[in-house]
């Protein structure tokens, strides 16, 4: 490794140690907080994912992921998405392609997946990005609520994991995603449907509050799917839909276009019942009702990152869910069809810092402050949070936070009644970061909201 191109790299060169005029790199039994998107192919017509890539995965690492996972439902992707991840630090969960459909278990078919199982590892075990193979997408999940036992599968539990114990030995196999064992299966059913027991998960719930209960109280070590809708600019509402069908939003445009795969306006009234739940009104013009979703979805995504940062260790990843749409739609995505960046790009990437200060949920009457460390070198600084609307300080000092680890700098009392915009304010090497918490309980005021926003943007 030369240290030119170590110098390009801000995360591998606090790993370098240089012995014998030599600059190495020594990542040995170093645990890693995951913290990236799930990738889906990045246009409908796969001859065109090509040129879409260099832009595609700038975004990936400017918004600080540094995992992505191949979702089941989509393609194995080309040599240059992989190679982009190899000199990225970019690290692969590769599903196999299988997803949401139990497969026929006919001998033709377990030939023809035996066969296709094992020219993709062949033709993609060279890249050190590919850090672990998942046999499916949500099939495990499938059989659990129709009953059947998911060990019965022989594709996941027997071809694909000999594919790849026969030609990848350095990579670990994970049968499904969500995978349920033996153990899990029986436990569940003892447990009368009981599913936090599992220890990776794909929350989505009914997509209520993004603080609801489902959410806060999951045990799951790892989230590997996760989401919220956001509309996109209006900009690209308008390059999508008809003139006549922009407002109000109930038609059969907007339902085509919102990613519902039945036709129905269901997940279009997600939307607004988002919006609802998070400001007690409806929006009765476009340009409110993109802001105030663009807002309740960049806050839950902000929400499911540090959740499962501030609980590090107990807690090792968050793949949410997703970076860009392959296709233009209303859906989860943070970036539209066009590349339009929506609001939760810019807080997800405050949020995946590889060193960020968070505030925690109210527990006995305060706020915690807790700094989380995923870099391989102790950070030291000042911080401060503040109101936003006053300025006034409500907790300030020094740290000192040891590499890889996470440290509670801070309590900070206030009522479920306060509704504030605080801001998180702190230097570390040199360089001035910040980072918001809203603290509170809905609904919140609209305009109120967006003066916060006016004034967090030209901090």
């Amino acid at each position: 490794v030369t240290t030119k191109y170590l110098s390009d790299d801000k995360y591998l060169i606090e790993a370098a140690v240089e012995k014998n005029g030599k600059i190495e790199l020594d990542y040995k039994d170093v645990p890693i907080m995951c913290k990236g998107s799930n990738w889906v192919p990045v246009d409908a017509y796969h001859s065109r994912d090509k040129q879409r890539y260099k832009k595609a995965l700038k975004l990936v690492s400017d918004s600080g992921c540094n995992i992505l996972r191949v979702w089941g439902g989509g393609v194995y992707e080309q040599e240059e998405f992989y190679d982009y991840c190899d000199r990225h630090g970019i690290m692969i969960w590769q599903d196999f392609m299988f997803a949401c459909y139990t497969p026929a278990q006919d001998g033709r078919m377990l030939d023809n997946v035996k066969h296709e199982a094992e020219c993709v590892v062949k033709m993609l075990r060279h890249h050190p990005s590919i850090i672990l193979w998942a046999g499916d997408n949500e099939i495990d999940e499938l059989h659990i609520e129709n009953y059947v036992n998911p060990s019965l599968n022989k594709i996941n539990r027997e071809i694909l994991p000999r594919a790849v114990a026969m030609n990848d030995l350095s990579r670990p196999y994970l049968a499904s995603s969500p995978y349920f064992a033996e153990e899990s299966y029986k436990a569940y059913y003892k447990g009368n449907g009981e599913d936090d027991i599992f220890p990776e998960r794909h929350l989505w719930g009914a997509r209520d509050y993004f603080k609801a209960d489902f959410y806060k109280n999951s045990r799951a070590h790892f989230v590997s799917e996760t989401g919220y809708h956001g509309c996109p600019c209006r900009e690209s509402v308008e390059k999508i839909v008809d003139k006549d069908f922009v407002w109000p939003i109930y038609n059969e445009q907007w339902a085509l276009h919102s990613s519902d795969q039945q036709g129905s306006l269901a997940r279009v009234k997600l939307m607004a019942d988002q919006i609802e739940q998070l400001f007690g009104f409806s929006p009765d013009n476009l340009d409110d009702f993109i802001l105030a979703s663009q807002i309740s979805q960049a806050e839950a995504k902000k929400y499911f990152i540090e959740r499962i940062r501030i609980k590090k260790p107990y807690t090792s990843g968050v793949i949410w869910w997703n970076m860009l749409d392959g296709w233009p739609q209303m859906s989860d995505a943070v970036v539209d069809y066009f590349f339009e960046k929506k609001l939760a790009y810019y807080y997800i990437k405050e949020s995946q810092g590889p060193f960020a200060l968070m505030i925690d949920e109210m527990h006995d009457w305060n706020y915690t402050l807790v700094a989380s460390n995923d870099t391989l070198t102790d950070k030291k600084g000042e911080y401060k949070v503040y109101d936003i609307d006053d300025m006034k300080v409500l907790a300030e000092g020094n740290f000192e936070v040891k590499s890889n680890s996470n440290k509670v700098l801070s309590r900070i009392p206030l009522l479920y009644s306060d509704k504030k915009f605080l801001v998180i304010e702190w230097t570390a090497d040199g360089k001035k970061y910040k980072n918001h918490y809203l603290c509170g309980m809905p609904g919140f005021d609209f305009e109120t909201y967006k003066n916060w926003l006016k004034k967090y943007k030209k901090l």
